[in-house]
């Protein structure tokens, strides 16, 4: 039996989906609370088609800016092209809906290891740098969402949310950063007290262990060239920006008009929702969380929960069509991919 068979038998994790489940109906029950059907229906009617296309393109747009992003981490170990990282990263989602248990990092890392003849830790390690290099501009963003907009909150408890959230993203990402180039300082260097204590494992772990450690280190690079170096920050805004559009084409789709900043807003705040549903396995967290701070601007419950669905249905409908095309492509099936989670790479 493997490890993740293994896990998958242990009480939380049975027990997890459920409580998931429970969570999420919970809350959905609560903020549709005097829910409209008939509204809800009149709303889904008169959408306008031409807007609702928007809504795919936008994420279709954001996921390409991300793969051209993350050529340019990692440049230093091999030029890709930039629609061939499009692909995997979309075969990425796909392979995380498909296969649970958080496989998607791993799958399009591992995707583009396997075309490219790369190492997959190196792959990994870039990947590591995006999601930092997003999280910092993340963090960025929280501050002037909060700010620049004006909503109903009598207790305080949303702005303390959002201010206590950013700033500890902030704190630990600006922690990880250095850390991970102190890492490959040392990781790379024989000499080092890391190297040593790897070379003091048994032998059969000693030679993996420090294989690992070195690839990984390789991955952890900033360009030399001062201008993808601007570029890969540049990207993680229009990023962020691009995310926050979705809602924009999907309200303006139905006649909900909310300003710029609002929709800054409700990115952040389902960002960080979203972190805590995916640790709490909350179902429906981005259903939820969008109708909930869609009407801290006053959205109806029965047009907010429209636009939500929009976009939910939309990523997944680009997220299976490109992903799924990917895939065929490379030649990739699901039983390759179900076999690299539960064993490894070979």
């Amino acid at each position: 039996m493997t490890r993740n068979a293994q896990a998958d038998r242990t009480p939380v994790n049975r027990w997890l989906p459920w409580i998931g489940g429970l969570l999420g109906l919970a809350g959905l029950s609560w903020v549709l609370r005097g829910f409209d059907f008939s509204r809800f229906g009149t709303v889904i009617g008169g959408a306008d088609l031409r807007l609702v296309a928007l809504v795919p393109a936008s994420i279709l747009l954001e996921q390409l800016v991300r793969a051209w992003k993350w050529r340019q981490l990692l440049y230093r170990l091999r030029p890709v092209a930039v629609m061939s990282l499009f692909g995997a990263i979309m075969a990425g989602y796909l392979l995380a809906i498909l296969i649970p248990l958080g496989f998607g990092t791993i799958a399009r890392s591992w995707l583009v290891a396997r075309r490219e003849q790369l190492r997959l830790a190196s792959v990994l390690a870039t990947v590591a740098m995006d999601r930092l290099t997003d999280g910092i501009v993340f963090a960025c963003l929280v501050p002037i969402a909060l700010f620049s907009v004006v909503f109903d909150d009598p207790t305080g408890d949303i702005h303390a949310g959002l201010v206590w959230g950013g700033a500890g993203s902030a704190l630990l990402i600006g922690s990880l950063i250095p850390a991970l180039f102190v890492f490959r300082r040392a990781a790379l260097d024989p000499a080092s007290r890391v190297a040593r204590y790897a070379a003091r494992l048994p032998p059969r772990f000693a030679a993996p262990v420090q294989r690992l450690m070195t690839a990984f280190a390789h991955g952890v690079a900033w360009p030399r060239s001062v201008a993808r170096g601007v570029a890969i920050v540049l990207a993680s805004v229009i990023v962020k920006l691009l995310a926050a559009t979705t809602l924009l084409w999907a309200g303006w789709a139905i006649g909900v008009e909310l300003a710029p900043a609002q929709y800054l807003f409700v990115m952040v705040f389902l960002g960080f929702l979203i972190i805590l549903g995916h640790f709490l396995r909350f179902v429906g967290s981005f259903v939820v969380g969008g109708v909930y701070a869609l009407g801290l601007f006053g959205v109806p419950s029965e047009q907010a929960l429209v636009m939500v669905l929009l976009v939910e249905a939309s990523n997944l409908l680009s997220v299976g069509v490109v992903g799924a095309i990917a895939l065929w492509a490379g030649g990739v099936s699901l039983a390759d991919a179900q076999r690299v989670q539960q064993t490894g790479p070979g």
